[in-house]
């Protein structure tokens, strides 16, 4: 390792984040979080973001230092005005509303997903503006499990 041979000690230690992930049912949350923290998805407890969970998110919400709202870039209008409706509740929530926001716009391998483009331009992301947000594309990460 080049800094074994040109420093003294090992590396800083990487800070730690207390991140919230959110979004419907499907969105990818179960896969990102496997993948992000090394673990196999079915070591992660999915909530699948179901209408009976979506009113305990706010329970997660205090301490986070940030937010990760995970999208399907290829589900219906339907579902696509739900998770704006999700997505604009919790940009709005007290404890949240000053946090960094990352949007993935997951499922970008589906032949119907929406671009990155055609996703800020949709009314899920038109409140984002007003706050710090970043909108990215996410492929199917179970390809990469």
């Amino acid at each position: 390792c080049f800094r074994a041979l040109c420093c003294k000690g090992p590396p800083p230690a990487r800070p730690e984040y207390d991140l919230v992930c959110i979004g419907l049912t499907g969105s990818g949350k179960t896969s990102l979080l496997s993948k992000l923290c090394s673990e196999s998805p079915d070591s992660v407890v999915s909530t699948t973001g179901a209408d009976n969970i979506r009113k305990y998110w706010s329970r997660y919400y205090q301490g986070s230092q940030g937010v990760i709202f995970v999208l399907d870039s290829a589900s219906s209008e339907d579902d696509l005005e739900t998770a704006r409706n999700e997505l604009h509740s919790a940009l709005q929530h007290p404890q949240l509303c000053t946090l960094p926001f990352l949007i993935l716009a997951n499922h970008q391998d589906k032949p119907a997903a929406r671009s990155v483009q055609e996703v800020c331009l949709t009314k899920v992301t038109a409140l984002v503006c007003q706050f710090v947000a970043l909108v990215l594309p996410c492929w199917n990460l179970k390809k990469f499990l």
